[in-house]
């Protein structure tokens, strides 16, 4: 048996929690790896939209309803927070470009559904998208006493 995955307690009952004490750093080290790939993406749909290529103008208000309507907040929060249950991630306000947002609506990679255009109009999704990035950023850890103690 080999222990470094699984490990036995004294009544032979193996522990399969022991492959996330590899899984888990590894995954971390993975998305770190990703992060400046993610940016230099957002960097160069910024720069194209800089040259001419005329980005949605969304309305928060607006993409608000869809929000709500659509159901994007049984998973993602109300406010885009992210769901307390780990069944959708943090999206508001989104550190994404709009096209990465578009494309990851599109074709996710997750559980999440994708959604068409045929579901979600461009337009919506950049009142969505508005929406989103109107919420106010989280405060950073080092400003919740709670955190600090």
């Amino acid at each position: 048996m080999n222990t470094f995955l699984f490990s036995e307690n004294a009544v032979g009952h193996r522990r399969p929690w022991m492959i996330w004490s590899v899984a888990l750093p590894t995954l971390a080290a993975i998305l770190l790896l990703a992060a400046p790939a993610l940016r230099a993406q957002n960097a160069a749909a910024a720069q194209r939209n800089e040259k001419g290529e005329a980005a949605l103008s969304g309305n928060a208000e607006t993409g608000k309803k869809i929000f709500t309507k659509d159901g994007c907040y049984e998973c993602h929060g109300r406010e885009g927070q992210g769901a307390a249950q780990g069944a959708g991630p943090r999206i508001g306000p989104t550190q994404l470009s709009f096209e990465a947002f578009t494309n990851y609506i599109r074709q996710p990679t997750a559980q999440m559904p994708p959604y068409t255009s045929k579901v979600i109009s461009s337009q919506e999704l950049a009142d969505m998208y508005a929406y989103l990035q109107s919420r106010p950023k989280p405060a950073p850890s080092k400003d919740i006493s709670l955190l600090n103690q």
